[in-house]
């Protein structure tokens, strides 16, 4: 198994595993749990790949990737009511798998030799995209919106991160690895302590 398939395996996993907790806040059935799975699994990567052109989606290529979202639903279904907060572990499981998933997305943009304008924007829609759909379709506020969270801004931050570190490095290995520490301990300091953007705020309208 290549770098990036193992890191598309453990990003469509633990995507996963957010997208069940995510139906299982929703209260669904098997069958939406595993939707769910498998739609935030590979939502931001069937995007990377498509927009990309790349000869075959990545689980089209390799279909273990849903059997891997789809373990993840039901591994979810039966455990998901010993968590103490399903909110706070999907916060978590989905800042981890936004550390796996943008480097993912950064790896096939440097491996199909694209500009840096276009790794960077295929890092940051790797890693988004599929929660952003997860959080639609369970009707709420996604995320990637929620008010001066650093999300987009994390995994923008680590995919610039990989870029910069092509320039000193020509180890794919620690370019990916900067990359993932980078975009995870960013939203992790989000979560942990709050670290956050100004958020826009109008003013009164003058007299």
């Amino acid at each position: 198994m290549s770098l990036l398939q193992g890191l598309d395996y453990a990003a469509v996993f633990i995507f996963g595993l957010t997208g069940a907790l995510a139906a299982s806040r929703a209260q669904l059935d098997i069958v939406g749990f595993v939707f769910l799975a498998c739609l935030t699994a590979v939502g931001g990567g069937t995007l990377r790949d498509v927009i990309l052109n790349r000869e075959a989606v990545f689980w089209v290529a390799d279909p273990g990737m849903i059997l891997s979202a789809c373990v993840a639903a039901i591994l979810v279904f039966f455990t998901a009511h010993f968590l103490e907060s399903r909110l706070r572990t999907l916060e978590w499981l989905d800042a981890l798998a936004l550390g796996v998933a943008v480097p993912a997305g950064v790896g096939v943009a440097l491996g199909m030799g694209q500009d840096w304008p276009i790794v960077l924007i295929m890092g940051v829609a790797t890693g988004t995209f599929g929660g952003l759909m997860r959080d639609v379709v369970c009707n709420e506020v996604p995320l990637i919106l929620k008010k001066g969270e650093l999300y987009a801004t994390a995994a923008f931050a680590g995919a610039l991160a990989a870029v910069i570190t092509t320039f000193v490095t020509d180890s794919a290995l620690l370019t990916l690895l900067t990359c993932g520490v980078t975009t995870f301990a960013l939203r992790a300091g989000s979560l942990l302590f709050g670290w956050c953007l100004p958020v826009y705020k109008s003013r009164p309208p003058r007299a």
